[in-house]
């Protein structure tokens, strides 16, 4: 019988970066937020056939009534689930880091987003379920560690590189923040290349206002060399999409090109192989970043404007 992921039932090393007070604003510093995480990953590791009543108790929602104790009981005799469970203690003996984090974030959140629910955050494993590594809901914040072990990590072996190279630590802020903004960042009504372009544009500016001490990298998942190399060929990916009319083009195809998870992008030349995949989410995001130096707009009139608004004021020039 196959073993049940966690946070599959719910979805029918850390690196701090800048925290000095002093390069966050006063107003946003002094906002009382306290974050308390629950080890449910450690409480099953350590539990027993005998304690499952107790963790059924205190994590209700994590043991839906379909499945029987019977289930639970071989997850915790499972061979692979205690390796899996050893790993993940091993990687994070402790989650210091994680809670300062996201103690910052939710500051951030709750300045420009005042009344937000700061969420119980609760750690679990997934079964490597990398495509629901973090779920977000209003009172909830599930983590699965186990997609956080180092993109290296041999649990990682069949997975292609361009994820993997997610699977890190350093990365698992970012996945928070991109579940927030799913949370008050409407979806594209549009069906235009640019509107998918601006949606995801603005998701990154959202981190540029409630990450501000992690790095672009992190921000949008680049390497250093990626990012870079996008900063560099800024003007000739813009050159490419407006000579080839593709702004208010609808072709599904752009997606799989140049906005989902992908080794590179995909624009039909030799060069494709050294691009970083997701470069219109890239440039969605510096047409945000324009639109936002040159207008008097606050955080939360940004995310209700429409694109084709967004993008005519923001009279983006690409770096040259």
């Amino acid at each position: 019988m196959r073993i049940i992921a966690w946070l599959w039932l719910l979805v029918p090393l850390f690196f701090a970066g800048c925290r000095e007070d002093e390069q966050i604003p006063g107003e946003i510093a002094k906002i009382p937020v306290t974050i308390k995480i629950l080890r449910f990953d450690k409480d099953f590791a350590q539990a027993t056939p005998a304690d499952l009543p107790k963790l059924k108790a205190d994590f209700p929602y994590l043991f839906p009534a379909r499945y029987a104790d019977s289930v639970w009981v071989a997850k915790m005799k499972d061979s692979l689930q205690r390796e899996l469970l050893d790993e993940v203690q091993k990687a994070f003996p402790s989650l210091d880091d994680l809670r300062n984090e996201l103690e910052l974030f939710y500051k951030h959140v709750l300045y420009y987003f005042p009344g937000q629910q700061v969420p119980e955050v609760v750690t679990v494993t997934s079964d490597v379920d990398f495509n629901n590594r973090v779920i977000l809901t209003d009172s909830l914040l599930l983590i699965g560690l186990d997609n956080y072990l180092g993109s290296g990590h041999r649990f990682y072996q069949g997975i292609d590189r361009y994820i993997a190279a997610g699977l890190s630590p350093e990365y698992l802020i970012s996945d928070v923040g991109s579940a927030f903004a799913k949370k008050v960042n409407p979806p594209p009504v549009q069906r235009t290349f640019l509107a998918q372009m601006i949606y995801y544009g603005r998701e990154l500016y959202l981190k540029d206002r409630l990450l501000p001490f992690i790095s672009d990298e992190r921000k949008i998942g680049y390497s250093p060399e990626d990012l870079a190399w996008a900063q560099a060929n800024e003007e000739q990916i813009w050159r490419y999409f407006i000579e080839r009319e593709l702004l208010y083009s609808t072709d599904q195809q752009l997606g799989p090109r140049f906005l989902d998870p992908a080794p590179f992008s995909k624009f039909g030349l030799e060069l494709d192989n050294e691009s970083p995949g997701r470069l219109g989410r890239y440039m969605g995001w510096q047409i945000v970043r324009a639109f936002m130096s040159r207008n008097d707009v606050t955080l939360k009139q940004l995310l209700t404007l429409p694109a084709d608004e967004v993008f005519k004021r923001a009279n983006y020039k690409p770096k040259k």
